[in-house]
């Protein structure tokens, strides 16, 4: 098993960032890796339950996992995508701090069958990836929210 964490900041308030990154279609503007990224019932309302389809590139090949919301709170969200090979775990908690939120990014994939037999050969491209989360996810919410929270927030 792969596990990767990350810790972020930003100046927009958790209760603005839960509420963009509880769409995971939103994967497609701050993870690298993903490609596309659709709702599998685009009338469905968002919540626990609720799926895509992650369409996601990784060393040159492309890679489909089926997401699903598992936990959806004020300062939590966790996505799990499966396929035959692998289920990948996107775990994201949110608090406030410092005017703003401090987000704790946590990445765990899990292979399948022979593949487990390449868990070790993938854990550096897993941490390069989760490099570049850190460094786009900040990015992507300023830009999709604007730069600053609007207001104390409470703890």
């Amino acid at each position: 098993m792969i596990k990767v964490e990350r810790v972020m900041h930003s100046s927009r308030s958790r209760d603005a960032i839960v509420a963009y990154m509880a769409d995971f279609a939103h994967a497609e503007q701050w993870d690298p890796g993903t490609l596309t990224c659709r709702p599998t019932d685009a009338d469905a309302p968002l919540g626990v339950g609720t799926e895509w389809l992650n369409v996601s590139s990784f060393r040159g090949r492309r890679t489909e996992l089926r997401y699903e919301l598992t936990r959806m709170s004020d300062d939590r969200l966790t996505f799990v995508g499966r396929n035959k090979t692998a289920t990948s775990t996107d775990d994201l908690h949110f608090e406030p701090h410092s005017g703003g939120t401090r987000i704790t990014y946590r990445a765990q994939v899990e292979f399948h069958g022979i593949a487990r037999l390449a868990t070790p050969l993938l854990k550096r491209e897993f941490e390069r990836l989760g490099d570049e989360v850190s460094e786009q996810l900040p990015a992507t919410l300023q830009q999709a929210l604007g730069p600053s929270a609007p207001g104390p927030q409470q703890p």
